[in-house]
């Protein structure tokens, strides 16, 4: 048994110093001080790295299809009530979504901002309950009425019973409602007596659209839209104005869900107009991005940078619709954070690094301290004696 301890004996890498050897001196009381504030610090900044989960960024290519891209937006326009402001989506691959309406609340505001109503669509005028005609002929005992299209009938049983119906058939047709006020029902339900009465008024216009993920945009404009010889347009000459104010103010615009860490830039982004009547356009790039934490959920949504241009009326005619527009592009490389914990032994061998490095560095000093101070020292004795 002796001869097994002596073995282990022998095998110590940390041979012992008789304390009778031992010199301290005040430069190592000082060194010593020093290098165990900063182990200490450098320990804690360790810990605090292990304690919370760091993020792990990669590029890879967006091999995803059929997917579809959720655009979340909250905007306010203070001199365009919400009577003539529609929501329009359309993207490349030829799908339109004209006069977006669900999903979607409005607003109204008067001049100070303060909310006057709160509705889900358009104009809410009331039917007709009792109309002069149907079709153009007089109305028989107990029959159900059905109100002129003015030539829009999609066929012989197709009905306009209020001025919504029939701006809506005008739509599907492509025409422009010129003069609402010779539409017996838009006469009958002030079409044009409510446009007036929110003049002055503004509008906040909030929800959420589910579009293709392709390329495309959206943008909200005063009047209906429809395709007339493959253009999109819109019927501003029902409102009978000359110009449209589109001063905004984007309180939020988002492509898909939030997640820890995301900035988007045109939030609270706000443009005042300051020409009669014009377009202002946002052109934004997309990335596909997917965030996963560290309990393995994984939240799929977007990034995006953003430019802007506005493009004015020309010499006092519409070259172009006054509206705010967002043309969006998606980029075909995916983001992808990861949030990671510091595995123990990783955490373990930093701390043992931080020990032993800063031991040995304090000791060479202290070696250097010392030896130098001594030869000093020798150096004064020998110029004493000489």
């Amino acid at each position: 048994m002796d001869s097994l301890f002596n073995k282990l004996r022998n095998l110590d890498a940390y041979p012992k110093i008789n304390e009778d050897f031992y010199s301290r001196t005040l430069s190592g009381g000082v060194i010593t001080l020093a290098s165990s504030i900063i182990m200490l610090l450098l320990f804690f900044s360790e810990l605090r790295l292990y304690l919370h989960a760091v993020t792990e960024t990669q590029l890879v290519v967006d091999t995803s299809r059929g997917e579809t891209l959720r655009i979340n937006f909250d905007v306010t326009f203070p001199a365009l009530p919400c009577s003539i402001l529609s929501l329009d989506a359309m993207d490349i691959s030829g799908e339109q979504h004209l006069d977006v309406k669900h999903d979607i609340i409005k607003k109204r505001l008067d001049t100070y901002g303060n909310v006057i109503e709160t509705r889900a669509d358009g104009i809410g005028a009331p039917k007709i309950e009792k109309p002069l005609q149907k079709h153009g002929g007089r109305l028989e005992h107990n029959e159900t009425y059905c109100g002129s299209c003015y030539g829009a009938e999609s066929s012989d049983d197709h009905c306009c019973n209020s001025c919504e119906e029939v701006r809506e058939a005008y739509r599907k047709k492509g025409w422009a409602l010129a003069n609402p006020d010779l539409i017996d029902q838009c006469k009958r339900e002030g079409f044009l007596q409510r446009i007036k009465d929110e003049e002055g008024e503004g509008c906040n216009i909030y929800g959420f659209l589910e579009v293709n993920k392709v390329a495309g945009n959206f943008h909200f404009a005063p009047g209906k839209s429809f395709q007339q010889s493959n253009v999109h347009v819109h019927d501003l000459l029902t409102f009978q104005k000359d110009s449209f104010n589109v001063s905004h103010k984007i309180n939020r615009l988002t492509f898909g869900e939030y997640f820890p860490g995301v900035v988007n830039p045109l939030d609270g982004v706000q443009w005042k107009q300051e020409t009669p009547s014009g377009m202002y356009q946002y052109f934004i790039k997309v990335v596909p991005t997917v965030y996963t934490d560290v309990n393995g959920h994984a939240i799929q949504s977007n990034q995006f940078s953003v430019t802007e241009h506005f493009r004015s009326a020309d010499a006092g005619r519409l070259q172009s619709l006054p509206g705010v527009f967002f043309f969006y592009d998606l980029f075909p490389i995916k983001v992808t954070f990861t949030e990671t914990h510091v595995s123990f032994l990783h955490f373990l061998t930093n701390v043992c690094a931080i020990v032993g490095g800063i031991f040995t560095v304090s000791g060479i000093i202290d070696s250097f301290i010392y030896h130098g101070q001594r030869a000093i020292k020798k150096k004064m004795e020998i110029g004493k004696f000489s």
